[in-house]
């Protein structure tokens, strides 16, 4: 067997750590370096090191067959007995890493290095470039005839630049225990929901987005995309298939860069023209010391859909010359004749300063419940500014979250610019015992009412919002109730439930007159986990119903939504609805299926009926037809039906970047065909390349 003379090249890259501090006093020494000085020690620590990897390391066969050249990326510690170990290596072929691996357990066990002569341990990055030449010890002595001390400074300052790169270590997927959010797709966050609801954990499942450090405790998302890296050995396989485009790792920080794409083409039944939709971005990622983290993407998009949801985003069109509003993303441009153009922003900056306390600022969505549907607090809006604390202790998770939203129809805009509202709201979670879960909810809306801008009663985190709005005046406030709960019946069925209450009337609850005032709603669910003893099965139906007026309010502009859209449920009120989802993963491939049956009141809107039937929420609930016998589906009654499946494969676990095929099969049948309220009976088929970050919603 031909053997390749080997070197130990050049690069160790300190990144050491001691357990409470970042730098140390001396080194590792081994026997070798035992009578240097402490300044030399280092130099010695790498050349004897050097040396005996050198003495050591046998050039697999296969390596030496293909003339192999390229290097092994080593990162290793040195622990407070002294004894070598390995914790990561990186190398086109597993032979090397094995190879790797024997030689470093052949090393010695050395004094350890030490702070403040205690004994600590440090870790280290190192290459090993194959072929190379004999290390060359290092010359440790001062030049004679020094420059003078600009010169030493200038040279000092040309070499800063190669400073910073001498820091930069692989990449170690800091992500997966970060305080960044994992973006949250229905989809993705079924892969580890049964790991958070087994009987007996501590967690907390309600407000979401999570971050990765929770979700690290009970399932292990770093390990998981590992398993599913493909063996790939050029750059751009292992770009497209396992690695973030851009992967950047120094000494207390790190980054990700990664393209976004939506790239899809389909056809509906009722349109001519064919569906489609272009979108482009840049998606970061960073991290900054163990408790800073910040995450922005960046959308430009293009597109025409299916002929309902044209509608619909037109339906939804804010003041001024835009046609549209896509629902979730925001105002949309004309693009030629009848698509759209709709950019994007979202972001955030999340800040860890005590284990228990996270707090995040920035441009985005929230969500608040177990199910499919919120009625606290959903994702199904457009993105807002919003101020968010997490802060958890004992069995409890208690969130806190302020938001800056919009009023953008024409009849409430002054100087041509939305109306400002502003939203908080208060979750506590509490797990009552190993199987019960109760969470209590609160959140209030006010507008910029007398000059009254972001009113600070509704600051404090802790405080009673129906109590504030009580004494701020009777208009001056939409406050809203809730109660959650979840019981884990085993580790493999929970079930889950919510319930909302906008107004209370003990007289007419109580008086059987079917009162207006009876202003609330309620969810039940339940999940199966592994259904039927198939891995990664998830089942789950739920049922949702909200009274007519729920959400809206005498002053228009207190009702609970945003962007002409409900902050809650999809459909705003006035509705009863029936949801059955299977979804299903295996490996890099995938399938959701989801069918939704509902009922629904809509209003007329006509010279002969002009009533606020309740299920709008912008309408007026002072245009009711009457203060008693209020029904859910009163109004134009509307039956619907909704299937949607969609089977994939996962191209980039690292980026969630889906191959996908998707149809759709709508019914919409009102008893009368309005204006706004159309009968529909709609197939709709796409297919398309995504970076999945979000829950789009196409059930409305």
């Amino acid at each position: 067997m031909k053997h390749f003379w080997l070197v130990v090249c050049l690069l160790i890259t300190l990144q050491s750590y001691s357990q409470t501090l970042s730098t140390y006093e001396k080194p590792p020494v081994f026997s070798e370096c035992d009578s240097l000085a402490v300044e030399q020690l280092q130099s010695c620590f790498n050349f004897t090191l050097n040396s005996f990897i050198y003495k050591n390391f046998k050039t697999p066969q296969i390596v030496t067959d293909e003339a192999y050249s390229g290097d092994v990326q080593i990162l290793f510690e040195v622990n407070k007995e002294g004894e070598f170990r390995v914790i990561y290596i990186d190398a086109i072929y597993e032979e090397l890493k094995t190879e790797g691996r024997r030689v470093f357990d052949l090393l010695p066990k050395i004094t350890p290095a030490t702070y403040n002569a205690k004994p600590t341990f440090v870790q280290y990055s190192i290459s090993v470039a194959i072929p190379l030449t004999e290390p060359v010890k290092e010359i440790d002595q001062k030049t004679e005839d020094a420059s003078s001390e600009v010169d030493q400074l200038n040279a000092t300052l040309s070499e800063e630049f190669d400073a910073v790169n001498d820091e930069l270590k692989p990449y170690e997927k800091l992500e997966y225990s970060s305080e960044l959010n994992i973006p949250f797709t229905h989809s993705f966050y079924a892969r580890f929901d049964d790991e958070m609801n087994a009987i007996g954990t501590n967690s907390h499942t309600a407000a979401k987005p999570f971050v990765y450090s929770d979700v690290a405790r009970y399932y292990d998302i770093k390990a998981e995309k590992e398993a599913l890296a493909k063996d790939v050995d050029s750059w751009f396989g292992r770009k497209l298939y396992n690695e973030h485009m851009v992967e950047v790792q120094g000494k207390d920080y790190w980054f990700t860069v990664d393209p976004i794409v939506d790239l899809q083409v389909g056809a509906d039944s009722e349109g001519d023209d064919g569906t489609w939709n272009n979108t482009r971005g840049i998606f970061i990622q960073a991290g900054l010391g163990k408790r800073f983290n910040l995450s922005t993407s960046i959308y430009e998009s293009q597109g025409r859909f299916a002929d309902y949801f044209n509608q619909f985003a037109d339906g939804l069109r804010a003041f001024g010359p835009d046609p549209a509003i896509i629902p979730g993303r925001g105002i949309a441009k004309r693009f030629k004749e009848n698509s759209y153009d709709y950019p994007v922003a979202e972001a955030y900056l999340s800040y860890t300063p005590a284990d228990f306390l996270n707090i995040q600022f920035g441009h985005g969505k929230n969500f608040i419940g177990d199910g499919y549907r919120s009625l606290f607090q959903s994702d199904v809006a457009s993105p807002y500014p919003f101020l968010k604390l997490n802060a958890t202790f004992w069995k409890i998770k208690y969130t806190s979250t302020w938001m800056w939203l919009k009023d953008v129809r024409p009849e409430v805009v002054v100087d041509d610019a939305f109306l400002t509202k502003y939203m908080a709201n208060h979750y506590l979670s509490w797990n009552v015992s190993k199987r019960l879960n109760i969470g209590l909810f609160e959140s209030v809306m006010w507008a910029d009412t007398n000059g009254r801008g972001f009113d600070v009663n509704y600051l404090n985190p802790i405080i009673f919002f129906r109590a504030i709005e009580f004494q701020t005046g009777q208009g001056a406030g939409n406050a809203i109730l809730g109660l959650s709960a979840k019981y884990k019946w085993n580790n493999k069925v929970n079930i889950y439930g919510q319930f909302i209450l906008d107004e209370f009337s003990l007289s007419d609850v109580t008086g059987g007159n079917k009162s207006w005032k009876n202003k609330f709603g309620f969810q039940l669910g339940a999940k199966y986990y592994n259904a039927f003893n198939v891995d990664n099965l998830l089942l789950q139906a739920e049922y949702n119903q909200v009274r007519p007026y729920t959400y809206s309010h005498n002053t228009e502009i207190l009702n609970y939504a945003h962007f002409n859209q409900p902050m809650a449920h999809l459909w705003g009120a006035n509705f009863r609805e029936l949801v059955l989802i299977g979804r299903y993963n295996y490996k890099r491939w995938f399938a959701d299926g989801k069918l939704i049956m509902g009922q629904r009141g809509f209003d007329f809107n006509s010279d002969e009926d002009s009533f606020a039937y309740g299920g709008d929420i912008y309408s007026n609930e002072n245009d009711r037809p009457s203060d008693t016998g209020i029904t859910i589906g009163q109004g134009n009654k509307t039956n619907s039906f909704m299937w949607e499946q969609q089977v994939g494969y996962v191209v980039n676990p690292e980026t969630n970047l889906r191959l996908f095929a998707n149809i759709i099969f709508r019914d919409f049948n009102p008893d009368a065909i309005t204006a706004t309220t159309m009968d529909s009976n709609t197939l709709w088929f796409s297919i398309g390349l995504r970076t999945d970050l979000f829950n789009w919603y196409n059930d409305f």
